[in-house]
């Protein structure tokens, strides 16, 4: 096994669990057939986990060892439920119907901590903090994720949004708060506040404003629909697309690197738009690149290597490693068979998650995770599952 796969043991008494009302969500083939059961069973006691990583199903979360990919437990969940990590070694964020749930991955039990609040968004991490962003209430959450080691609910900052919204919040090293603006018809852009919550700046010409990335020197990218808008050094820039309407709703920033990766999109009136172009911005320069991969990808299709590659896993099966620096697809790594993105955003899609050298593809269509070295392109390690998975994430501490 590749030794950049990190092997921190832990221990840990799972719990049964059985939680949260269900909301209705299609996760592909169930596998309920008697041909169908997984070549990796877990046993009737769940074990400690190393790196644990938590894929979704239609019914539940799976728990496995990051090394081995060996299943080390089921937990019950109904319900359409998303999964982040949260900061630290041993916990993931589970987002479901009724907001947000911390579950020790590396134990395999929930812990008890809740942010209670409909329709949770997005989880970001970054300088040492976590932040959530409950859609629902236009609520902000900002935790330090090692204050969850107790198992107690972390004490920490919130802000609430003039208006509910799909948005998402970071807050950087010096304490500033970058949040979004918008209300549920409109969304219009971002302000900057304090550590007082007191508003610093704002900008509003970003229509559309959706998902965020930070790059190297936290240069922070928040996605619109004629481009993008960066926050560096205390000030708002703009960098337009170079069409009239051009998306970038999805972003993946590496600290390593100032260019972030981000999709692109052209068709306002398409129901689903596969583009086959990503966008690389250039957070010193302001400059965008366009990058046309031949083939087409989904929003859980990004991800940013060790040294700052831009990873897209295209609907042709092949993980594209390219150079921010240049935009040239440098390698081709096979690892799944060819797909297409459903148009239902939460119907199960090959998704992609990376933790150091190691890029993880989920393969609903198979019931299979594949584990990848991305320096020498080797599927390391597959498994087959019970049942098709959906989300894939896991732990990642940021420190």
């Amino acid at each position: 096994m590749n030794k950049s796969i990190r092997n921190r043991a832990f221990t840990g008494t799972a719990l049964a669990l059985a939680a949260s009302a269900v909301l209705t969500a299609c996760g592909g083939d169930d596998g309920s057939s008697a041909d169908a059961k997984a070549e990796n069973a877990p046993s009737t006691k769940a074990v400690a986990v190393k790196d644990p990583l938590v894929a979704t199903f239609d019914g539940g979360l799976y728990v496995l060892d990051g090394e081995s990919l060996k299943l080390a437990d089921t937990i019950e969940l109904p319900g359409f439920n998303r999964v982040n990590p949260a900061g630290d070694d041993s916990h993931v964020v589970v987002s479901t119907d009724a907001g947000f749930r911390v579950l020790n991955a590396a134990e395999q039990t929930f812990t008890g901590v809740e942010y209670k609040g409909a329709k949770p968004g997005h989880v970001v991490r970054h300088a040492d903090k976590t932040v959530l962003f409950t859609d629902g209430t236009g609520e902000v959450t900002v935790f330090d994720p090692d204050d969850l080691a107790g198992g107690e609910k972390p004490q920490g900052r919130t802000y609430t949004s003039a208006e509910p919204h799909h948005g998402v919040a970071i807050e950087l090293s010096n304490g500033e708060l970058l949040s979004t603006l918008g209300t549920e018809e409109k969304r219009t852009g971002a302000l900057v506040l304090d550590k007082n919550n007191k508003e610093l700046q704002r900008n509003e010409k970003c229509p559309g404003v959706h998902g965020e990335a930070a790059a190297k020197g936290e240069a922070v990218g928040i996605g619109c629909e004629d481009g993008i808008l960066i926050y560096k050094d205390g000030k708002f820039t703009k960098i337009d697309a170079p069409d009239d309407y051009g998306r970038i709703g999805n972003q993946s920033g590496s600290d390593v690197s100032p260019i972030l990766l981000g999709d692109y999109k052209t068709d306002p009136e398409a129901e689903l738009e596969r583009p086959t172009r990503i966008s690389l911005i250039n957070t010193e320069t302001a400059k965008l690149r366009l990058v046309d991969l031949g083939t087409s990808y989904s929003f859980r299709s990004l991800g940013r290597g060790p040294r700052g590659e831009a990873l897209v896993l295209g609907t042709n099966g092949t993980l594209h490693v390219i150079d921010p620096e240049t935009g040239k697809v440098d390698k081709k790594i096979p690892v799944v068979g060819e797909w297409q993105e459903p148009l239902d955003w939460q119907q199960a899609r090959p998704t992609l998650f990376v933790r150091d050298n190691t890029a993880y593809v989920s393969e609903p269509g198979t019931r299979k995770l594949h584990a990848v070295d991305i320096e020498s392109g080797e599927k390391v390690t597959s498994v087959t599952l019970p049942k098709s998975t959906n989300e894939l994430s896991g732990v990642v501490a940021d420190h």
